[in-house]
Order: C-alpha cells, then sequence, then structure tokens
C-alpha cells in the first residue's frame, strides 16, 4: 500500500498571500504546502482524498492519470474546490467516477456542483464537464469501495462532522477537534501502522486539534508512525519536526510512504 500527501497545507496554504514570515519566505521545499489532500493506492486501485483546490498541480506533480474512486472528508472549500479538476480524468477514463462521503458532504457537493452530480445536466456540444456519481457512507459501516475495503469514520469539527478514513493499516484523518471513543476502536482495531492527523496551531482552535492536542491524540491511537498535516506557516518543517516526540513527524507535499498490505 502506498500513501501519497499531494496537498499538507492548511485553508490558506502556505506561502500565504502577502506574508513574509520566515516559513513563507522559506526556500525549504518542504515548507511550500498547498491544501490537504491525499491518495492511498492499493490492491491495483487508487482512492483520491479530497479535491483541493490546487488538484491539477498535485495530481501531475505525483505523476497521476488515473483514479479509481474519491473519497471526501468534508465539504469546505479547502477540501473540494478542485473537483473541477476531474473533469481530466473522467474524460481520460471514459467512465463516470465514483464519490463517496457522508450524507450531508454528498448532499452539500451536489448543491454547490449540481452540473457534476445531476446527469440531467448534460455538457454543452463540444465541451466535456466532471461526470461523478455521488455515494453515501455510514460512519462506522465498512464498505468496499472499488475491491478496498474503507471504514469510514465520523469526528467533530466545529459544529459539523467530517469523516476520516480507514484503509487497511492506514488511517487519515483531518479537521478534525477530537478524537471520539467510538472511533478509538476502529482506530486502535487490528494494529494501525500509519496515522494521519490535522495539527494546526501550538494554541487552541475551535475546529482543528492543535499541535499538543494532536500529539497527546497520536499517542493515545497508538500507530505506528503518525504524520502531521493541514499545517500552517505557523511553524517551519525543521523546527516543528524538532519539537516532535519519536514516531511523530509533519508531513510534506511529495511526501510518499508504503506501507505493508494489512
Amino acid at each position: 500500500m502506498r500513501l501519497t500527501f499531494l496537498g499538507t497545507g492548511t485553508s490558506f496554504g502556505v506561502p500565504q498571500i502577502g506574508c513574509h514570515c520566515p516559513t513563507c519566505a522559506s526556500s525549504d521545499p518542504r515548507d511550500r504546502r498547498t491544501r490537504t489532500g491525499a491518495l492511498i493506492e492499493t490492491r491495483g486501485k487508487r482512492l483520491l482524498i479530497d479535491t483541493p483546490p490546487e488538484l491539477r498541480l498535485q495530481l501531475v506533480a505525483a505523476g497521476v492519470d488515473r483514479v479509481d474512486a474519491v473519497l471526501f472528508t468534508h465539504a469546505h472549500a479547502d477540501h473540494v474546490h478542485g473537483i473541477d479538476d476531474l473533469r481530466a480524468l473522467s474524460v481520460r477514463q471514459g467512465a463516470m467516477l465514483p464519490a463517496y462521503g457522508s450524507a450531508a458532504t454528498m448532499a452539500e457537493l451536489a448543491a454547490k456542483f449540481p452540473y457534476i452530480f445531476d446527469p440531467s445536466i448534460p455538457a454543452q456540444p463540444g465541451t466535456s464537464k466532471p461526470e461523478l456519481a455521488g455515494h453515501v457512507l455510514e460512519p462506522g459501516r465498512p464498505a468496499l469501495i472499488v475491491g478496498v475495503p474503507v471504514v469510514p469514520l465520523s469526528f467533530p469539527h466545529g459544529d459539523h462532522s467530517v469523516f476520516g478514513y480507514r484503509v487497511g493499516p492506514v488511517a487519515y484523518l483531518t479537521d478534525v477537534k477530537t478524537i471520539p471513543d467510538a472511533a478509538l476502536g476502529d482506530l486502535a482495531e487490528g494494529g494501525l501502522h500509519v496515522l494521519v492527523l490535522n495539527a494546526l496551531l501550538s494554541r487552541p482552535h475551535p475546529l482543528h486539534l492543535s499541535i499538543p492536542e494532536a500529539i497527546a491524540a497520536a499517542q493515545r491511537i497508538g500507530a505506528r508512525r503518525t504524520f502531521f498535516t493541514h499545517l500552517t506557516h505557523e511553524a517551519t518543517h525543521a523546527a516543528l519536526a524538532a519539537r516532535l516526540p519519536a514516531g511523530i513527524a509533519p508531513a510534506y507535499d511529495g511526501l510518499v510512504i508504503d506501507v505493508p498490505e494489512a
């Protein structure tokens, strides 16, 4: 199994527009953080997690020319507003891409992007459009997605909920504020090789785990390796890596992690 971090930045991205802080001005390529998204490759299939605004650039950089399904964590702009870039994939593949998420997320996406999800809205003659087929997942209920077992898990994100996904030995959680006990069992079951977890700031935030909270959550979950994502410009990659405990590291755009199949 292979996990590729397509983007690891918060909603502003790094560098932020007009900012000249040490992280935004850094020459370290690990400090250039596009909006958060990832790709999981297993059993000959590719699962794309979220469609951030820089999706085209991310997929080109990763050499991706095909995905088999899209998993949405939630419908906030920094996680979905690159959705039109899926047009190149659905046109190339000549088929609708299955897209999955919670009932609330899929309803919001259908309302925001009816031309994508409503089959009664055709592309104009001589043009094309993304072709996605929406599917609703139930939290905690395992699903077989293009032949890959996936467990969607629900987490609080302010007054909303977001989905995290467990795919075999990998769990990908972003934009979560806490780890409910109900999800903890699903994360711990069978041993977790890699945990991906959002870690926003050193100080508390109403919607996201702070870095100290994310460290505590990672230690509670107990994966062999944990990678932090959804990072701000508060700290450079090198500075953040130096202060994290053993077994926990900041991710960066383009990072590839190979994991033994479960």
